[in-house]
């Protein structure tokens, strides 16, 4: 008996795409990694996976791709990809009845509300969010995500944002030193100059340096390494790190209203899930001044689900054939 699919869902990001299929009771099959750098357009990855899964010339009747970056009217031109998309060129070469390209922290948003207890690490106390409360989810990687989910009876909604761009803002004299450090090479200072895999390495020399250490390691899974083996100059990057991610989770708490939770995502965080869990980062997040008895209340999560993208798309597309 031949599987009846609804529709294909993807996540495209800098470095691979990811591609699976709904089966007619919405589960996720065939997924499929595909690395972006051997191919010239999404449109060929796509063929060429149908191909696999389906046969030639064979297609779902819907699809609903979530991509790192802004979706500006139907499109979006990839910072880390030479590759422009458009969900009227995937109508047309593919034949489907419908397209969405969503951004990815906003399929991730919408993934959020359904990760059950074994796709998550507990961030800090254990608390129930809000219900029916507006949630966040944000991520560093090779940049920093951030999107939120606005709840109702009628219905949730994901709210894709840019915020890996707002400002940095330093809590004491170190993180002062990293602005300014950071501002000669850069110009303005962003969240994601510091939150990403390239910021963590940029961060480890800053620290070096004002400690007149030499800064040895060549890159950011280099500073892992050594910390798992107990390089104390790499040690304190991460801790530093997990300080200014906790610092950010919770202003985006207060500025979403987040009661529901608050979610970390992204390449980079479930490296250093321990330090993440016993750290800085539920210190500095609930350090809101006359706000702390409000962060307070708000969970925190750890995302250990390996594809929460692929999971909203899957629900966006649920909702699509329910219009």
């Amino acid at each position: 008996m031949k599987t009846h699919y609804s529709g294909l869902v993807g996540d495209v990001g800098g470095t691979n795409v990811r591609l699976a299929l709904l089966d007619g009771e919405g589960r996720v099959r065939n997924l499929h990694i595909y690395p972006a750098a051997n191919y010239g357009s999404l449109g060929d990855v796509i063929a060429d996976y149908l191909e696999r899964t389906m046969g030639r010339n064979k297609r779902p009747p819907r699809a609903v791709i979530a991509v790192a970056g802004p979706v500006l009217d139907g499109e979006i031109e990839f910072t880390n990809l030479d590759w422009q998309v458009s969900e009227g060129e995937l109508l047309a070469q593919f034949e489907f009845e419908a397209v969405k390209l969503v951004n990815d922290f906003a399929a991730q948003a919408l993934a959020c509300p359904l990760l059950t207890a074994e796709s998550l690490k507990v961030l800090g106390p254990a608390l129930r969010g809000g219900a029916d409360c507006p949630m966040v989810v944000l991520g560093a990687g090779t940049g920093f995500g951030v999107a939120g989910l606005a709840r109702s009876e009628r219905g949730d909604v994901a709210v894709a944002t840019e915020g890996g761009h707002a400002a940095f803002a330093p809590v004491d004299e170190v993180e002062v030193e990293v602005w300014q450090q950071f501002g000669a090479r850069h110009g303005r200072v962003s969240i994601e100059r510091i939150l990403s895999g390239r910021g963590l390495f940029e961060l480890y020399g800053v620290l070096a340096g004002m400690r007149q250490a030499e800064a040895t390691l060549e890159d950011e899974k280099a500073v892992f390494e050594a910390a798992a083996k107990g390089d104390a100059l790499a040690g304190e990057t991460l801790d530093r790190f997990c300080g200014i991610l906790g610092s950010v989770a919770g202003d985006l708490a207060l500025s979403f209203g987040a009661r529901g939770g608050v979610f970390v995502s992204g390449g980079i965080a479930p490296r250093m899930a321990d330090r993440l869990a016993s750290g800085a980062f539920r210190k500095r997040f609930e350090d809101k001044g006359r706000l702390r008895a409000y962060v307070e209340q708000i969970p925190t999560s750890l995302v250990i689900h390996p594809y929460p993208a692929i999971i909203g798309a899957a629900r966006e597309l649920g909702m699509m054939e329910r219009l």
